[in-house]
Protein backbone atom coordinates (compact mmCIF):
# COMPACT_ATOMS: atom_id res chain seq x y z
CA UNK A 1 0.00 0.00 0.00
CA UNK A 2 1.20 3.84 -0.75
CA UNK A 3 -0.03 6.25 2.04
CA UNK A 4 -0.58 9.63 0.51
CA UNK A 5 -0.86 12.27 3.10
CA UNK A 6 -4.09 15.02 1.63
CA UNK A 7 -4.40 18.87 3.11
CA UNK A 8 -8.09 19.32 5.06
CA UNK A 9 -8.36 22.55 7.33
CA UNK A 10 -5.91 22.70 9.30
CA UNK A 11 -5.17 18.85 9.70
CA UNK A 12 -4.89 16.18 6.33
CA UNK A 13 -6.02 12.72 5.99
CA UNK A 14 -4.81 9.72 5.14
CA UNK A 15 -5.12 7.99 2.13
CA UNK A 16 -3.58 4.66 1.41
CA UNK A 17 -3.78 3.27 -2.05
CA UNK A 18 -2.50 -0.32 -3.40
CA UNK A 19 0.52 0.20 -5.34
CA UNK A 20 -0.97 -1.21 -8.35
CA UNK A 21 -3.44 1.34 -8.66
CA UNK A 22 -1.78 4.40 -7.87
CA UNK A 23 -0.94 5.66 -11.14
CA UNK A 24 0.87 8.93 -10.37
CA UNK A 25 1.30 11.48 -7.17
CA UNK A 26 1.36 15.60 -8.88
CA UNK A 27 3.19 17.62 -6.63
CA UNK A 28 4.70 21.16 -6.64
CA UNK A 29 8.63 21.29 -5.95
CA UNK A 30 7.81 24.17 -3.96
CA UNK A 31 6.86 21.79 -0.78
CA UNK A 32 10.07 19.99 -1.49
CA UNK A 33 12.20 23.04 -2.11
CA UNK A 34 14.43 24.33 0.85
CA UNK A 35 16.31 27.51 1.66
CA UNK A 36 18.69 27.88 3.96
CA UNK A 37 17.50 31.70 4.98
CA UNK A 38 14.60 32.37 7.14
CA UNK A 39 11.20 33.93 5.70
CA UNK A 40 12.28 37.09 7.19
CA UNK A 41 15.78 37.23 5.91
CA UNK A 42 13.90 36.41 2.56
CA UNK A 43 11.55 39.00 2.39
CA UNK A 44 13.86 41.77 3.74
CA UNK A 45 16.82 41.08 0.89
CA UNK A 46 13.83 41.03 -1.86
CA UNK A 47 12.91 44.53 -0.34
CA UNK A 48 16.42 45.80 -0.06
CA UNK A 49 17.13 44.83 -4.08
CA UNK A 50 13.47 45.70 -5.35
CA UNK A 51 13.38 44.78 -9.38
CA UNK A 52 12.32 47.77 -11.72
CA UNK A 53 11.75 50.17 -8.59
CA UNK A 54 13.53 51.90 -5.78
CA UNK A 55 13.60 50.64 -2.66
CA UNK A 56 10.24 51.38 -0.47
CA UNK A 57 12.05 53.67 1.97
CA UNK A 58 13.37 55.87 -1.04
CA UNK A 59 9.73 55.96 -2.11
CA UNK A 60 8.24 56.15 1.40
CA UNK A 61 10.05 59.80 1.80
CA UNK A 62 7.89 62.74 0.63
CA UNK A 63 4.75 60.33 1.01
CA UNK A 64 2.14 61.44 3.67
CA UNK A 65 -0.83 59.06 2.68
CA UNK A 66 0.23 55.71 2.26
CA UNK A 67 -1.54 52.64 1.58
CA UNK A 68 -0.86 48.84 1.57
CA UNK A 69 -2.91 46.56 0.19
CA UNK A 70 -3.11 43.20 1.49
CA UNK A 71 -4.92 39.99 0.40
CA UNK A 72 -8.00 38.82 3.18
CA UNK A 73 -8.17 36.09 4.97
CA UNK A 74 -8.94 33.68 2.03
CA UNK A 75 -5.37 33.48 1.01
CA UNK A 76 -2.60 32.45 3.31
CA UNK A 77 -0.61 35.11 2.69
CA UNK A 78 2.31 35.45 5.82
CA UNK A 79 1.07 38.58 6.22
CA UNK A 80 2.66 38.33 9.84
CA UNK A 81 5.80 38.02 8.28
CA UNK A 82 5.24 40.78 5.41
CA UNK A 83 3.26 43.22 7.38
CA UNK A 84 5.58 43.99 10.21
CA UNK A 85 8.76 44.19 7.60
CA UNK A 86 6.41 46.45 5.28
CA UNK A 87 5.48 48.77 7.85
CA UNK A 88 9.20 48.74 9.69
CA UNK A 89 10.75 49.80 5.81
CA UNK A 90 7.80 52.83 4.88
CA UNK A 91 8.43 54.42 8.70
CA UNK A 92 12.49 54.14 8.37
CA UNK A 93 11.55 55.99 5.05
CA UNK A 94 9.19 58.41 6.52
CA UNK A 95 8.45 57.90 10.23
CA UNK A 96 5.03 60.80 10.01
CA UNK A 97 3.41 58.78 7.38
CA UNK A 98 -0.41 57.72 7.18
CA UNK A 99 -0.68 54.22 6.51
CA UNK A 100 -3.52 52.46 6.06
CA UNK A 101 -3.85 49.22 5.65
CA UNK A 102 -6.49 48.24 2.49
CA UNK A 103 -7.83 44.74 3.20
CA UNK A 104 -8.30 43.14 -0.65
CA UNK A 105 -11.58 41.66 -0.30
CA UNK A 106 -12.45 41.35 -4.22
CA UNK A 107 -16.10 39.75 -4.73
CA UNK A 108 -15.45 38.07 -1.26
CA UNK A 109 -16.99 39.19 2.37
CA UNK A 110 -15.52 41.10 4.58
CA UNK A 111 -12.82 39.58 6.83
CA UNK A 112 -13.93 39.26 10.67
CA UNK A 113 -11.70 40.78 13.56
CA UNK A 114 -10.86 36.68 14.47
CA UNK A 115 -9.42 36.70 11.41
CA UNK A 116 -8.00 39.85 10.90
CA UNK A 117 -5.92 38.74 14.28
CA UNK A 118 -5.28 35.65 12.84
CA UNK A 119 -3.54 36.80 9.79
CA UNK A 120 -1.36 40.33 11.30
CA UNK A 121 -1.43 39.25 14.87
CA UNK A 122 -2.81 41.11 17.84
CA UNK A 123 0.06 44.37 17.71
CA UNK A 124 -0.98 44.93 14.22
CA UNK A 125 -4.60 44.92 14.81
CA UNK A 126 -4.63 47.14 17.98
CA UNK A 127 -2.51 50.11 16.35
CA UNK A 128 -2.69 50.08 12.69
CA UNK A 129 -6.16 51.27 10.76
CA UNK A 130 -7.14 48.32 8.81
CA UNK A 131 -10.09 48.59 6.42
CA UNK A 132 -12.09 45.84 4.52
CA UNK A 133 -12.57 47.07 1.02
CA UNK A 134 -16.17 46.58 0.05
CA UNK A 135 -16.81 46.00 -3.77
CA UNK A 136 -20.70 47.37 -3.24
CA UNK A 137 -19.95 50.44 -0.97
CA UNK A 138 -20.60 52.94 -4.21
CA UNK A 139 -19.36 55.61 -1.89
CA UNK A 140 -16.07 54.05 -1.27
CA UNK A 141 -14.96 53.81 -4.80
CA UNK A 142 -13.94 56.49 -7.70
CA UNK A 143 -14.11 55.82 -12.00
CA UNK A 144 -11.22 55.95 -13.21
CA UNK A 145 -11.39 54.87 -16.83
CA UNK A 146 -12.37 52.22 -19.60
CA UNK A 147 -10.92 48.50 -19.63
CA UNK A 148 -9.04 46.89 -22.76
CA UNK A 149 -12.91 45.10 -22.71
CA UNK A 150 -14.79 47.86 -22.10
CA UNK A 151 -15.34 47.25 -19.09
CA UNK A 152 -15.49 50.30 -16.80
CA UNK A 153 -12.49 50.63 -14.26
CA UNK A 154 -14.03 51.83 -10.54
CA UNK A 155 -11.74 51.18 -7.65
CA UNK A 156 -11.31 52.20 -4.14
CA UNK A 157 -10.99 55.46 -3.81
CA UNK A 158 -8.62 55.33 -0.73
CA UNK A 159 -6.08 53.20 -3.27
CA UNK A 160 -6.52 55.47 -5.76
CA UNK A 161 -5.89 58.69 -3.79
CA UNK A 162 -3.08 57.46 -2.47
CA UNK A 163 0.59 59.23 -2.10
CA UNK A 164 2.15 55.81 -2.49
CA UNK A 165 0.44 52.54 -3.56
CA UNK A 166 2.10 49.55 -2.21
CA UNK A 167 0.46 46.06 -2.68
CA UNK A 168 1.67 42.81 -0.87
CA UNK A 169 0.26 39.20 -1.54
CA UNK A 170 1.71 35.47 -2.96
CA UNK A 171 1.87 33.78 -6.46
CA UNK A 172 0.59 30.56 -6.89
CA UNK A 173 -1.25 29.24 -10.38
CA UNK A 174 -4.70 30.56 -10.69
CA UNK A 175 -6.97 28.68 -12.62
CA UNK A 176 -8.17 31.52 -15.16
CA UNK A 177 -5.85 34.06 -14.41
CA UNK A 178 -2.80 32.11 -14.78
CA UNK A 179 -1.52 33.34 -11.35
CA UNK A 180 -2.07 35.58 -8.23
CA UNK A 181 -0.30 38.11 -6.87
CA UNK A 182 1.05 41.30 -8.75
CA UNK A 183 -1.76 43.08 -10.89
CA UNK A 184 -4.23 40.78 -9.11
CA UNK A 185 -4.52 42.99 -5.73
CA UNK A 186 -5.90 45.68 -7.68
CA UNK A 187 -8.42 44.03 -10.01
CA UNK A 188 -10.33 41.84 -8.49
CA UNK A 189 -8.71 42.84 -5.01
CA UNK A 190 -10.06 46.31 -4.63
CA UNK A 191 -12.11 46.60 -7.86
CA UNK A 192 -15.93 47.22 -7.56
CA UNK A 193 -18.78 44.64 -8.20
CA UNK A 194 -19.13 46.06 -11.70
CA UNK A 195 -15.66 46.51 -12.98
CA UNK A 196 -15.25 42.27 -11.42
CA UNK A 197 -18.36 41.52 -13.24
CA UNK A 198 -16.92 42.99 -16.78
CA UNK A 199 -13.69 41.15 -16.19
CA UNK A 200 -15.19 37.99 -15.25
CA UNK A 201 -17.33 37.58 -17.92
CA UNK A 202 -18.63 33.92 -19.71
CA UNK A 203 -16.06 35.11 -22.74
CA UNK A 204 -12.94 35.56 -21.15
CA UNK A 205 -13.38 32.64 -18.66
CA UNK A 206 -14.27 30.47 -21.43
CA UNK A 207 -11.46 31.88 -22.98
CA UNK A 208 -8.96 28.99 -23.98
CA UNK A 209 -5.77 31.05 -22.56
CA UNK A 210 -7.52 32.02 -19.41
CA UNK A 211 -6.12 28.62 -17.81
CA UNK A 212 -3.68 27.89 -14.99
CA UNK A 213 0.12 29.01 -15.55
CA UNK A 214 -0.85 31.06 -18.81
CA UNK A 215 -0.59 34.86 -18.97
CA UNK A 216 0.50 35.65 -22.47
CA UNK A 217 -3.07 36.45 -24.77
CA UNK A 218 -5.20 36.23 -21.50
CA UNK A 219 -8.00 38.52 -21.81
CA UNK A 220 -8.35 38.66 -18.13
CA UNK A 221 -4.36 39.60 -17.05
CA UNK A 222 -4.42 42.03 -20.11
CA UNK A 223 -7.36 43.69 -17.71
CA UNK A 224 -5.89 43.43 -14.52
CA UNK A 225 -2.33 44.85 -15.69
CA UNK A 226 -4.16 47.95 -17.08
CA UNK A 227 -6.27 48.31 -13.99
CA UNK A 228 -2.75 48.14 -11.79
CA UNK A 229 -1.01 50.74 -14.00
CA UNK A 230 -4.10 53.31 -14.20
CA UNK A 231 -4.71 53.06 -10.27
CA UNK A 232 -0.39 53.72 -9.88
CA UNK A 233 0.39 50.59 -8.68
CA UNK A 234 3.89 52.12 -7.17
CA UNK A 235 5.63 48.48 -5.18
CA UNK A 236 4.57 45.00 -4.57
CA UNK A 237 5.94 42.09 -2.08
CA UNK A 238 5.25 38.97 -3.25
CA UNK A 239 6.06 35.35 -1.59
CA UNK A 240 5.98 32.22 -2.44
CA UNK A 241 4.94 29.56 -0.57
CA UNK A 242 5.76 25.76 0.24
CA UNK A 243 2.73 23.35 1.31
CA UNK A 244 2.88 24.86 5.02
CA UNK A 245 2.63 28.08 4.05
CA UNK A 246 6.22 29.39 4.78
CA UNK A 247 8.05 31.67 2.89
CA UNK A 248 10.47 29.86 0.28
CA UNK A 249 11.11 33.01 -1.92
CA UNK A 250 10.34 36.83 -2.40
CA UNK A 251 9.65 39.51 -5.25
CA UNK A 252 9.66 42.89 -4.82
CA UNK A 253 9.74 46.32 -7.08
CA UNK A 254 7.45 47.27 -9.51
CA UNK A 255 4.02 45.49 -10.40
CA UNK A 256 4.74 43.94 -13.43
CA UNK A 257 8.50 42.94 -13.54
CA UNK A 258 8.53 41.52 -10.09
CA UNK A 259 5.88 39.75 -10.32
CA UNK A 260 6.54 38.04 -13.78
CA UNK A 261 10.05 36.86 -11.87
CA UNK A 262 7.94 35.53 -9.12
CA UNK A 263 5.35 33.77 -12.01
CA UNK A 264 8.93 31.91 -13.41
CA UNK A 265 10.02 31.12 -10.07
CA UNK A 266 6.34 29.29 -9.29
CA UNK A 267 6.50 27.78 -12.98
CA UNK A 268 9.49 26.21 -12.87
CA UNK A 269 8.91 24.18 -9.31
CA UNK A 270 4.76 24.12 -9.99
CA UNK A 271 4.73 22.30 -13.53
CA UNK A 272 4.10 18.70 -12.94
CA UNK A 273 3.37 15.90 -15.87
CA UNK A 274 -0.15 14.34 -16.23
CA UNK A 275 -0.70 11.14 -15.23
CA UNK A 276 -4.11 10.18 -16.95
CA UNK A 277 -6.41 8.33 -14.74
CA UNK A 278 -10.31 7.32 -14.50
CA UNK A 279 -10.33 8.50 -10.83
CA UNK A 280 -8.16 11.44 -9.79
CA UNK A 281 -8.42 12.52 -5.74
CA UNK A 282 -7.38 16.37 -5.01
CA UNK A 283 -7.43 18.69 -2.11
CA UNK A 284 -7.55 22.64 -2.05
CA UNK A 285 -4.41 22.75 -0.09
CA UNK A 286 -5.93 22.96 3.43
CA UNK A 287 -6.75 25.89 5.60
CA UNK A 288 -7.45 29.17 4.03
CA UNK A 289 -7.96 27.75 1.05
CA UNK A 290 -10.62 25.07 2.14
CA UNK A 291 -13.15 27.25 3.53
CA UNK A 292 -15.47 26.72 0.95
CA UNK A 293 -17.06 25.37 -1.62
CA UNK A 294 -16.62 28.39 -4.25
CA UNK A 295 -12.78 28.20 -3.35
CA UNK A 296 -12.81 24.60 -4.16
CA UNK A 297 -13.20 24.67 -7.79
CA UNK A 298 -9.52 26.03 -8.12
CA UNK A 299 -8.05 22.70 -7.22
CA UNK A 300 -11.09 20.98 -9.25
CA UNK A 301 -9.65 22.04 -12.20
CA UNK A 302 -5.79 21.07 -11.67
CA UNK A 303 -7.58 17.34 -11.26
CA UNK A 304 -9.70 18.07 -14.52
CA UNK A 305 -6.33 18.38 -16.26
CA UNK A 306 -5.33 14.92 -15.69
CA UNK A 307 -9.04 12.80 -15.79
CA UNK A 308 -9.94 10.61 -18.18
CA UNK A 309 -13.20 11.21 -20.31
CA UNK A 310 -16.23 10.09 -18.00
CA UNK A 311 -13.88 9.63 -14.50
CA UNK A 312 -14.65 10.67 -11.40
CA UNK A 313 -12.92 13.79 -9.17
CA UNK A 314 -12.47 13.42 -5.68
CA UNK A 315 -11.77 16.99 -3.68
CA UNK A 316 -11.04 16.60 0.24
CA UNK A 317 -11.75 20.41 1.25
CA UNK A 318 -13.32 21.30 4.85
CA UNK A 319 -15.63 24.01 3.91
CA UNK A 320 -16.35 25.03 7.17
CA UNK A 321 -17.58 28.67 5.36
CA UNK A 322 -20.36 26.10 3.32
CA UNK A 323 -20.39 27.23 0.00
CA UNK A 324 -18.95 30.83 -0.10
CA UNK A 325 -21.00 32.49 -2.27
CA UNK A 326 -24.92 32.62 -2.56
CA UNK A 327 -25.01 33.50 -6.06
CA UNK A 328 -22.64 30.87 -6.97
CA UNK A 329 -24.67 28.11 -4.57
CA UNK A 330 -28.24 28.87 -6.07
CA UNK A 331 -26.98 28.49 -9.42
CA UNK A 332 -26.52 24.89 -8.94
CA UNK A 333 -29.31 24.81 -6.50
CA UNK A 334 -32.44 25.82 -8.87
CA UNK A 335 -31.47 24.25 -12.08
CA UNK A 336 -32.17 20.90 -12.54
CA UNK A 337 -29.30 20.07 -14.37
CA UNK A 338 -25.82 21.28 -15.27
CA UNK A 339 -26.22 21.69 -19.06
CA UNK A 340 -28.95 24.05 -18.05
CA UNK A 341 -26.57 26.55 -15.59
CA UNK A 342 -23.49 27.01 -18.42
CA UNK A 343 -26.72 27.76 -21.54
CA UNK A 344 -27.56 30.48 -18.94
CA UNK A 345 -24.22 31.64 -18.39
CA UNK A 346 -23.07 31.50 -22.24
CA UNK A 347 -25.96 33.47 -23.47
CA UNK A 348 -24.45 36.33 -21.01
CA UNK A 349 -22.52 39.30 -22.46
CA UNK A 350 -20.32 40.80 -20.60
CA UNK A 351 -22.47 43.57 -18.80
CA UNK A 352 -24.55 40.81 -18.26
CA UNK A 353 -22.46 39.21 -15.55
CA UNK A 354 -23.94 38.22 -12.22
CA UNK A 355 -22.29 37.97 -9.09
CA UNK A 356 -20.08 34.49 -8.96
CA UNK A 357 -20.61 33.04 -12.67
CA UNK A 358 -17.51 32.66 -13.53
CA UNK A 359 -16.91 29.93 -10.64
CA UNK A 360 -19.85 28.12 -11.13
CA UNK A 361 -18.67 28.61 -14.83
CA UNK A 362 -15.60 26.23 -14.35
CA UNK A 363 -17.84 23.91 -12.24
CA UNK A 364 -20.38 23.29 -14.53
CA UNK A 365 -17.26 22.94 -17.09
CA UNK A 366 -15.87 20.22 -14.61
CA UNK A 367 -19.77 19.03 -14.18
CA UNK A 368 -19.94 18.08 -17.75
CA UNK A 369 -17.60 15.65 -18.18
CA UNK A 370 -16.56 14.04 -14.69
CA UNK A 371 -18.61 12.97 -11.55
CA UNK A 372 -17.68 14.92 -8.55
CA UNK A 373 -17.78 13.47 -5.01
CA UNK A 374 -16.75 15.56 -2.41
CA UNK A 375 -14.85 14.63 1.32
CA UNK A 376 -16.27 17.78 3.41
CA UNK A 377 -17.43 19.12 6.67
CA UNK A 378 -20.27 21.14 4.57
CA UNK A 379 -23.54 19.62 4.48
CA UNK A 380 -24.70 16.71 2.54
CA UNK A 381 -27.66 18.47 1.30
CA UNK A 382 -25.47 21.45 0.06
CA UNK A 383 -23.22 19.52 -1.69
CA UNK A 384 -26.03 17.29 -3.33
CA UNK A 385 -28.01 20.76 -4.79
CA UNK A 386 -24.66 21.62 -6.28
CA UNK A 387 -24.70 18.86 -8.41
CA UNK A 388 -22.17 17.05 -6.43
CA UNK A 389 -21.91 13.70 -4.47
CA UNK A 390 -21.07 13.98 -0.91
CA UNK A 391 -18.54 11.35 0.96
CA UNK A 392 -18.31 11.15 5.07
CA UNK A 393 -14.35 10.18 4.55
CA UNK A 394 -11.85 9.68 1.91
CA UNK A 395 -12.36 5.45 1.66
CA UNK A 396 -16.05 5.95 1.18
CA UNK A 397 -15.43 8.28 -1.60
CA UNK A 398 -13.06 6.20 -3.39
CA UNK A 399 -15.10 2.79 -3.13
CA UNK A 400 -18.51 5.10 -4.16
CA UNK A 401 -15.63 6.47 -7.12
CA UNK A 402 -14.74 2.50 -7.98
CA UNK A 403 -18.67 1.89 -8.69
CA UNK A 404 -19.39 4.82 -10.96
CA UNK A 405 -16.15 3.95 -13.26
CA UNK A 406 -17.24 0.11 -12.30
CA UNK A 407 -13.48 -0.85 -12.02
CA UNK A 408 -12.19 -2.41 -8.86
CA UNK A 409 -8.89 -2.21 -9.73
CA UNK A 410 -8.69 1.46 -11.40
CA UNK A 411 -6.20 3.85 -11.68
CA UNK A 412 -6.15 6.42 -9.86
CA UNK A 413 -4.22 10.16 -9.66
CA UNK A 414 -3.44 12.22 -6.62
CA UNK A 415 -3.02 15.63 -6.89
CA UNK A 416 -2.20 16.41 -3.18
CA UNK A 417 -2.59 20.44 -3.42
CA UNK A 418 -4.14 20.90 -6.84
CA UNK A 419 -4.00 25.06 -6.38
CA UNK A 420 -0.04 24.64 -6.53
CA UNK A 421 0.33 22.46 -9.30
CA UNK A 422 0.37 23.68 -13.06
CA UNK A 423 -0.58 20.44 -14.54
CA UNK A 424 0.57 19.94 -18.40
Amino acid sequence: MTTVKLPYGKEKLTLELPEDELKGVLTSQTHEYTVEKSEKELVKEALAEPIGTPTLQELAQDKEEIVIISSDHTRPVPSHVTMPILLDKIRAGNPEAEITILVATGFHRASTEEELRDKYGDEIVDNERIINHDCRDEDSLVEIGTLPSGGDLILNQLAVEADLLIAEGFIEPHFFAGFSGGRKSILPGIASKKTVLANHCAEFVGHDHARTGILDGNPMHEDMLYAAEEAGLDFILNVAINEEKKVINAFAGHYQEAHLEGCDFVTKLAGAESKPADIVVTTNGGYPLDQNIYQSVKSMTAAEATCNENGVIIIASECSDGHGGEGFYRTFAEAETVPEVMEEIEVRGRNETVPDQWESQVLARILLQFEVIMVTDAPREMVEDMHMKWASDIDEAVTMAKEIVNNDNPEITVVPDGVSVIVK
